[in-house]
């Protein structure tokens, strides 16, 4: 089954987190349990020995703008797209690693696109797409092909 998707969404979901954190992703939720939980995703620190200072500097602002797919592999490519923003300052080296880790994790042919300013309009497999920001840079990723 194919889909197709807009990159922007009138729905976004905010989230706050360190690299060095785990995420609590909560599934489909009902409007009610929206209301009394305004942030959904949310984090715990692992241990309370860590410098507060540390933490905040570390911590990243993600911003889930649109997805069909699994909260674990959104998780995922959170994960790698921290990784790969820390490893490169160029924008299409930091696409390049997150297509080529998500092509070698979960099969052929993922494509991403990274940046601050651009439109979308994409045909993608079922459950295979993510549209987020990380800070103030954009990260779309799909499978098609």
């Amino acid at each position: 089954m194919v889909v197709e998707s807009e990159s922007l969404s009138p729905s976004s979901t905010s989230l706050f987190f360190s690299q060095h954190l785990p995420l609590e992703l909560h599934g489909n939720m009902n409007q009610e349990s929206k209301r009394s939980n305004p942030n959904p995703l949310m984090v715990k620190p692992e241990s309370e020995d860590r410098k507060a200072s540390s933490v905040a500097a570390a911590a990243k602002k993600i911003v889930i703008k649109s997805a069909d797919m699994f909260g674990h592999m959104q998780k995922e490519a959170v994960d790698i797209a921290i990784a790969a923003f820390e490893k490169h300052s160029v924008e299409k080296d930091v696409a390049e690693q997150i297509k080529k880790e998500f092509d070698q994790r979960h099969g052929p042919t993922w494509h991403c696109i990274v940046g601050r300013n651009f439109g979308s309009y994409v045909t993608h497999e079922s459950n295979h797409f993510v549209y987020f920001y990380l800070d103030q840079k954009a990260v779309l990723l799909f499978k098609s092909g």
